[in-house]
């Protein structure tokens, strides 16, 4: 018997032809109604649709009155990013929960505030009881960000102020929300390699001593154990990952649907939705599996001649999932460097060292090098192109060994911080809601009888 919920009959496949020919609008129509596709003009600028204290994205200066790209800098509530992650890796502390004060309270924490911050934090790392038996157990998916958009919906039904959207309430949610996504995320891994894959299920405590980066390798592991190295390197990718402007997809959505007063669990549920798709939070999986056939087809890592012609075959469609991309390369914003990629950079190295998978790194650097050549010699550019932050996590998730079901959750683990400072501070600016205008090309129809069409 077919499966009414993955079945796809002939009249349906019949009916979406309908669709298409319904829904097709020429290309040409947007630039004679001057539509901004994707918000973003053909240079990549954003239209302008609010205004943030919270993070800033450089990737250009004007100089004599001309636009000219520069290194890309990304800002935290006005600190650099490059000085924040130097901060405390000099002073060899981990930086997730100190950064994420910063994004909720726009300011850096003395040691007193961040203490009481992280005790707060390990005070709402506990889910409610029976919630991983009677939720995350039941009914797994294959997709780990279905599974964590699900239980957030459900931890809706446990909060007796559920609706209540001031600002204490929803700081305490967003708190909430912030100390438990790594344990809905990895337990619900957990529970999909147990149904599925028939594997040992393991459903480790989080400690309280321990940073989130600490915790989340901690509760993955059937031995709990970790090195510094592993730790300090996730603990940097969770602050490279925590924010990114709030022109972002799912950034945008977060304001988009709290600008209607929805509470905090369905805001952060559309987040999920948002950040799921391949185009956002689902890039670094496409660059792993580009770079696992780039090594089974490229016989010499080192051959600058041989790894050219096969980025060049993927930008004809004729390697990989013949799309046409070099993953990993390209940014909205950014077209001279990636901030975020230029300080991972160096991490990762040594973390290839540790592992013995220096090698791969060495491929990664040469396509890093050669892929922004090639696509400017290959398309018609109206800006530069650089390698973005998506192009080493995915390695670096890897070298974890986490599994690539974890992949966009750990992404989510990092953003539900900027989630949540964006969240507030539309509510606390008390905004209209979010209505864009979309301009009808459909020309008027008369009504025909059904006998008569």
């Amino acid at each position: 018997m077919a499966n009414i919920y993955s079945e796809t009959s002939q009249n349906i496949i019949d009916l979406s032809k309908y669709v298409l020919d319904a829904d097709m609008i020429s290309p040409d129509l947007y630039t004679e109604y001057g539509v901004k596709r994707g918000l973003r003009d053909q240079n990549g600028k954003g239209v302008l649709t609010g205004l943030t204290n919270i993070s800033d994205v450089r990737a250009n200066k004007i100089v004599d009155g001309v636009q000219i790209p520069i290194d890309g800098e990304l800002f935290y509530r006005g600190y650099n990013v490059k000085d924040l992650v130097k901060g405390f890796t000099k002073d060899n502390r981990m930086g997730y929960e100190e950064v994420a004060y910063l994004l909720l309270f726009g300011s850096l924490p003395n040691a007193n505030q961040l203490e009481k911050f992280n005790r707060e934090l390990a005070f709402y790392r506990s889910l409610p009881t029976s919630f991983v038996r009677d939720i995350i157990m039941k009914a797994p998916s294959r997709d780990m960000m279905n599974t964590l958009a699900r239980s957030v919906l459900t931890l809706y039904s446990y909060d007796e102020k559920d609706d209540d959207i001031s600002i204490p309430n929803v700081l305490r949610q967003c708190m909430q929300l912030i100390s438990l996504f790594p344990l809905l995320s990895v337990y619900g891994y957990q529970a999909y390699r147990h149904y599925h894959d028939n594997k040992s299920l393991y459903i480790h405590q989080p400690k309280d001593n321990l940073s989130t980066a600490e915790n989340i390798l901690r509760i993955l592991r059937s031995d709990k154990k970790y090195t510094p190295l592993e730790a300090k390197l996730l603990d940097v990718a969770l602050v490279l990952h925590m924010e990114h402007g709030g022109g972002n997809n799912s950034t945008f959505t977060t304001h988009v649907v709290t600008s209607t007063h929805s509470d905090t669990y369905s805001v952060m549920a559309a987040a999920l939705g948002s950040l799921k798709g391949p185009r956002h939070g689902g890039a670094n999986i496409k660059v792993t599996e580009m770079f696992a056939e780039m090594k089974e087809k490229v016989k010499d890592w080192k051959d600058e001649d041989e790894v050219s012609n096969y980025l060049v075959k993927l930008l004809h469609g004729e390697a990989f999932d013949k799309q046409g991309l070099i993953y990993g390369v390209g940014h909205a914003v950014y077209s001279s460097s990636d901030p975020r990629k230029e300080i991972f950079k160096s991490y990762v190295e040594k973390l290839s060292e540790e592992k013995g998978l220096q090698d791969e790194f060495a491929l990664y650097s040469l396509v890093e090098k050669l892929a922004p050549q090639i696509i400017a010699k290959e398309r018609k550019m109206y800006k530069g192109v650089c390698c973005n932050v998506d192009f080493y996590s995915g390695f670096v998730y890897e070298m974890l060994r986490l599994p690539k079901q974890l992949y966009t959750p750990m992404f989510a683990c990092a953003r539900i911080v900027g989630w949540s400072a964006h969240r507030m501070e539309e509510l606390a600016n008390n905004g209209k809601i979010i209505r864009p205008a979309y301009k009808p090309i459909i020309t008027d129809q008369t009504y025909v009888p059904i006998d008569n069409r």
